[in-house]
Order: C-alpha cells, then sequence, then structure tokens
C-alpha cells in the first residue's frame, strides 16, 4: 500500500484536474433547475464521481492487461503519460480561454436520467488516459487513486451544482482553465519523475 505524500497528492490533483469539466457542467444543471433537490443535487455528484473514477481504472486495466505482453515499453510511460496530459490540459485551456471570450449563453436544460448519463460519459472520457498514466501502478495503488478521483469530483460537483444553482455558470471557462493547467503539470511532474 502507498505511503508517499506524492502518491496522495497526485490522485488529488488528478481529481480535480479531471473534475472540471463535470463542474462545468454542474454549473449549468444547477443553473438550468434552481430549485433542485437536494438528493437531485447528490445523484449529479455522484453520476460523475463514478464516470471519473471508473475511466482511469478501464484505462489502468487495458494498460496492465497489454503491459504484461509489451514489457519492454514500459519506458515510454513517463513520455506517454507527458503527451496525454498535456492535450487533455491543454484542450482544456484552449476550450475555456475560447468560451471565455465569446461569453457564450448557455440554454437552459431539463436534466433527465438519460441525459445525465451522456454527461457523466461525456465528461470522464479524458479520465480513460489516467489509467495510462498510473500503468506503474500496482492494484490497490490504483484502486485507492482512482477512488480519491471519484471523491474530490463528487465533492467538486456537489459544489458546481450548488454555484450553479446561485450564481449561474460564470465560473464554468474559469474551471476549465484551472483543470487543464492542473492536468499539464501533473504530466510534466510524472514525466519528471519517471525519466530521472
Amino acid at each position: 500500500m502507498p505511503t508517499e505524500f506524492m502518491f496522495y497528492l497526485n490522485s488529488i490533483l488528478f481529481g480535480f484536474g479531471l473534475a472540471m469539466d463535470a463542474f462545468s457542467v454542474s454549473l449549468a444543471d444547477g443553473l438550468a433547475e434552481p430549485r433542485m433537490p437536494r438528493k437531485k443535487v447528490i445523484g449529479i455528484a455522484g453520476v460523475f464521481a463514478v464516470f471519473q473514477g471508473l475511466m482511469p481504472l478501464l484505462g489502468w486495466l487495458c494498460v496492465h492487461t497489454m503491459v504484461s505482453l509489451f514489457s519492454s515499453l514500459s519506458g515510454l510511460i513517463p513520455w506517454v503519460s507527458l503527451l496525454l496530459l498535456s492535450l487533455i490540459g491543454g484542450k482544456m485551456l484552449y476550450g475555456g480561454l475560447r468560451a471565455e471570450n465569446v461569453q457564450e449563453e448557455k440554454e437552459p436544460h431539463s436534466l433527465g436520467l438519460l441525459a445525465l448519463l451522456l454527461q457523466g460519459v461525456a465528461t470522464s472520457i479524458d479520465a480513460l488516459s489516467v489509467g495510462f498514466t498510473i500503468a506503474d501502478y500496482d492494484l490497490l495503488p490504483a484502486l485507492i487513486c482512482t477512488a480519491l478521483i471519484a471523491m474530490v469530483t463528487f465533492g467538486v460537483c456537489t459544489l458546481g451544482v450548488e454555484l450553479g444553482k446561485r450564481f449561474g455558470t460564470r465560473f464554468s471557462h474559469k474551471a476549465e482553465i484551472l483543470g487543464g493547467a492542473i492536468l499539464i503539470v501533473i504530466g510534466i511532474e510524472i514525466f519528471l519523475t519517471g525519466i530521472f
């Protein structure tokens, strides 16, 4: 079981970085339903948390089934981590900066279960690649990491819905920018740790 401070810090930062897309969507969900009951707020945050926790675990599982076949590629993991997290983070930064400049107004929407599940999948696809960046973890550390990602996502999305209910989507683009920056910094840290 991991005891290193950096493992926990990185897992929590992964959670914050990955949760920013879901945070933005949560803001919009709260805006669309200002009188949303607490039970629904918890349900929305729970769906986002489950998807954000499962996707990295699925990515980790894919890598581990392939790494056992191609163990000679393990030296590429720091490079792949840097590339993937930089691409995802860069995309988030670009989207946040672009949307902030355009000042798009989002239409309020009605949120049913199917729409919520689609939001969960759409905001967590990027999290699949985190499984590749944690490929050197054993099963227990991978489970702990993904559980921390899910817990952070749950808290961030609960906050997002509540803020959306009160203030609207004014913060959504800034959250996306912050999330992108966090993922890029984690990618650089993983890369430097992996090559030195």
